[in-house]
């Protein structure tokens, strides 16, 4: 089993799962929920399943990009899960999982042999963004990308791309082109990681418990919130 972790955008997810099955999951909406409700998700889906943090093989944690608070506040769990039971850490591209549920709930639309380019918001109009196979082979790097009605014109010319995740429906209006698809209301969640983690699993793809860090992909930058500088 493997306790899968979810906290890159203003998704909070935890889903428990053996191999790839999902025997339980919690998720909340609710945005700037992850300190509040992490800790009790991990708690109650451990606790309703009679199972025991010792119990489980791997914990499996988003790795990013994506909010730089919310990456924090799920891997420090999940380091600190790893750490206190003596068990692997799993890092999952955050990219990847969003791809992973885009295939999962919208199997249909692969018959066209599409780029599946997922992405993050990252304000404005700049996003997180990678392209992948419907096999969820990685085919370019993650890069973050400022978005105009240029972007993507060259390649939408010879394959149909998916764009999705809460970074694509700022940009459906930008980018225009009949091989340009824009899905809502996909989300990176921890059922999403089942696949992806168990594989690393099997492979004994471990990241350090002790030094690992989330891809930040941009450093962070501390603001003042404007209402504190009247």
């Amino acid at each position: 089993m493997i306790l899968n972790i979810e906290t890159s955008t203003t998704v909070c997810s935890v889903a428990l799962s053996e191999k790839e099955h999902i025997i339980a999951e919690k998720v909340s909406y609710e945005v700037n929920s992850h300190s509040k409700l992490l800790a009790q998700f991990v708690d109650e889906i451990l606790k309703e399943n009679n199972i025991k943090a010792s119990d489980i093989q791997a914990v499996a944690v988003s790795e990013g990009p994506g909010s730089y608070t919310g990456l924090r506040i799920g891997v420090s769990l999940a380091k600190g899960i790893a750490y206190a039971s003596k068990i692997p850490l799993i890092a999952v591209d955050t990219l990847q999982i969003l791809a992973a549920g885009l295939i999962t709930e919208h199997s249909h639309l692969l018959v066209s042999n599409p780029v599946l380019v997922p992405m993050i918001d990252a304000r404005r109009m700049e996003v997180y963004t990678a392209f992948f196979e419907a096999d969820l082979t990685k085919i370019s790097e993650t890069t973050n990308m400022i978005i105009d009605e240029f972007s993507f014109q060259t390649p939408l010319q010879y394959r149909p791309m998916i764009f999705f995740g809460d970074g694509a429906k700022k940009c459906s209006n930008v980018i225009i082109h009949q091989n340009a698809i824009f899905v809502e209301n996909i989300f990176p969640l921890a059922k999403n990681m089942a696949q992806l983690a168990h594989s690393k699993l099997q492979n004994k793809e471990f990241v350090d418990v002790a030094y690992f860090e989330p891809f930040y992909l941009k450093p962070f930058i501390a603001t003042i919130p404007k209402n504190k500088l009247k």
